[in-house]
């Protein structure tokens, strides 16, 4: 039975969804072709109409956690007031709620460490990720009037996902709150958005 290409493309989309989750919640290493495939409902020998190969089937991963994030992201943003979707941003990030998702949650923190021994292509689509993320909050500076934009939005990146990335690994969860609870509240002094809290 021959499919659409509108079918052929849902069918993918449900693939990177699963390998997505999988690969924020075990690490790219961990994952294997038969069980995403078997989790997005198909066979295993469909996988070479979709992908090349299984570091393929990741970089694509990446790009798609990528693309859903910088969608939701622009969305929430649309029309409102730049401190206030910083403020917001800050807050999600550094939640108790996005500490807890790792399947779902920002895929920087999740998969940081792995890139170093990935293949050239996961490593651009996550580059170029970042940087889309790196640009919308300089995007939101810019509109605050802030001349260091750019410098702003790097260090305020590297300081989400370090306080991200501490308190995921700190065992005592009161200690994991505070880390998240310190570094919000540092970066909306340090951005000025104490007004929007």
């Amino acid at each position: 039975m021959r499919y659409d290409k509108a079918h052929k493309q849902k069918t993918r989309e449900r693939v990177l969804d699963v390998a997505a989750r999988a690969i924020r919640a075990a690490g790219p290493d961990r994952i294997g072709v038969a069980g995403v495939m078997a989790e997005a409902g198909l066979t295993h020998g469909g996988f070479y109409a979709h992908f090349a190969s299984k570091d393929a089937l990741i970089a694509d991963a990446i790009e798609h956690m990528f693309d859903q994030a910088r969608t939701r992201l622009v969305e929430s943003a649309a029309g409102k007031d730049p401190a206030r979707v910083l403020a917001a941003y800050v807050a999600f990030y550094l939640s108790k709620a996005h500490r807890d998702a790792c399947e779902s949650g920002c895929p920087i923190a999740a998969l940081a460490a792995d890139l170093p021994r990935l293949p050239a292509d996961a490593r651009r689509k996550f580059s170029r990720g970042v940087g889309h993320l790196t640009d919308f909050i300089a995007a939101q500076l810019r509109a605050l009037g802030r001349s260091d934009a750019p410098a702003l939005a790097r260090s305020t990146v590297a300081e989400l996902v370090g306080a991200l990335s501490i308190a995921r690994i700190e065992t005592d969860n009161e200690q994991s709150d505070a880390i998240l609870a310190a570094s919000k509240h540092a970066l909306i002094r340090r951005l000025e958005l104490e007004t929007e809290t």
